[in-house]
């Protein structure tokens, strides 16, 4: 069996911060995503934090009799830290220090798997490493000094300068591998988009359900070497954006791409890192804001996902509000309501309608027509198999006579070719 490390959970809550008790157990989750096993927390109330320590002086006697009584390996504060109040306090408790920020640093460091997700991990570290080394340097000047008014520019200092040099010049580095990426992504983005198939981006806050969902919908496509994505009961189980091509019975299509889940707090060391890898949500033509319909803070994970992506730029886009895991509620299923839909995605309760909802938003137009398509052009005939609702097709002297149902788009794409133009269908 294998031994996990302990924990201590610490948090202040400063002037009644509303959802205080809720940003703990939140990082009790957290803490458990990253392997740890909870032994404990501590809480505090303060007007103010206190400069060397974070929590007051009481409290960090009590939380030092709670680590030497329980043999907890590291504190894990719900707060960040300054680089001076990590080292007092890890002097003082005798045990490894870590802020909040850094906790989901770890989460994501170990869920990444691609290289992207790596080069952006690793990145968001440096980054958030960067500006500590220089509460670091100021210590070890101290240490330096040869007298009142006298500094010593010794070794200490020549050492954090090269770590700052060494860590900036691997940023740089880091940076120019993400922007190759980038525009990889970018041209892929630019094929997908050349395709004209609508573009659904699944968003919302981490262990949601988003992954769920894309399995479901591949699960509805008639392409049936679509590959599944990783889903798992945890929090920021997939960092990896994934697009996979849904066609339905149909034959209507859409592209629906599964993107990393928010967390409030978010360090925005990985919101920068990330933002390529979120580029897929800024250009969709509809947002699947997926919500935990069974979470009781449901309402507020709503609200960091709205604000961190008006932080990304993507708050204009249209959105359908997905209420997941309704199977847990007392709500009957699926319901749906304007542009919200209530669903079971595990039990594949509503799925088939999401998708019809989803379609009915972004399809637009749609045109009932009928096509006269010469015999040479087959590849059309054979297009339109793949991407139209063919409802009727007889093969005369002259041609095949499609009888279909397809995009604003490919009617004028294929005009030449209309004889008969049925009737005009809002989907929308």
């Amino acid at each position: 069996m294998e031994l996990r490390e302990r924990a201590l959970l610490i948090g202040v809550d400063l002037n009644g911060d509303a959802d205080f008790e809720k940003s703990m157990d939140e990082l009790e989750n957290l803490a458990a995503a990253c392997g740890f096993e909870v032994g404990g927390r501590i809480e505090q109330n303060l007007r103010t934090v206190n400069s060397a320590y974070y929590i007051g002086a009481g409290k960090v006697k009590e939380a030092a009799g709670f680590v030497e009584a329980t043999g907890a390996d590291v504190a894990i504060f719900d707060n960040e830290l300054t680089p001076t109040q990590q080292r007092n306090l890890e002097r003082v408790l005798g045990c490894r220090v870590m802020d909040r920020t850094q906790l989901i640093l770890d989460i994501f460091a170990q869920r990444a798997r691609t290289k992207e997700a790596k080069l952006q991990v690793e990145m968001a570290r440096l980054q958030y490493m960067l500006p500590r080394l220089a509460g670091a340097g100021e210590y070890m000047d101290r240490q330096g000094g040869g007298g009142i008014g006298t500094v010593i520019r010794g070794g200490g200092e020549k050492k954090i300068v090269l770590d700052r040099r060494r860590i900036e010049q691997n940023i740089a580095a880091l940076r120019k591998e993400l922007e190759d990426i980038r525009k990889d992504r970018q041209v892929q983005r630019k094929r997908r988009s050349g395709s004209g198939l609508p573009r659904v981006a699944l968003m919302g806050y981490t262990n949601a359900g988003k992954s769920t969902i894309m399995n479901a919908m591949v699960e509805l496509s008639q392409k049936p070497d679509s590959k599944k994505v990783f889903e798992k009961d945890m929090l920021f189980a997939t960092l990896e954006t994934t697009v996979r091509c849904i066609t339905l019975p149909d034959n209507r299509s859409f592209l629906l791409s599964d993107t990393v889940g928010f967390v409030s707090k978010l360090p925005h060391q990985l919101v920068r890192a990330f933002r390529s890898t979120l580029e897929e949500v800024k250009e969709a033509d509809l947002l699947l804001h997926v919500v935990d319909a069974s979470d009781p803070e449901a309402e507020r994970q709503v609200s960091v996902t709205e604000e961190t992506l008006k932080q990304i730029g993507a708050g204009g886009i249209p959105v359908l509000y997905v209420f997941n895991k309704a199977d847990l509620t007392d709500m009957d299923i699926p319901f749906i309501k304007d542009n919200m839909i209530y669903i079971s995605a595990k039990e594949r309760i509503g799925t088939r309608e999401l998708a019809e909802l989803i379609l009915r938003h972004v399809s637009g137009t749609c045109v009932d027509c009928r096509m006269l398509i010469p015999y040479k052009h087959g590849d059309i005939v054979a297009y339109f198999r793949e991407n139209a609702l063919v409802k009727d097709i007889k093969y005369g002297n002259e041609g095949a006579c499609l009888l279909l149902e397809c995009s604003e788009r490919d009617y004028r794409r294929f005009r030449q070719f209309v004889t008969e133009r049925r009737r005009i269908m809002s989907e929308s």
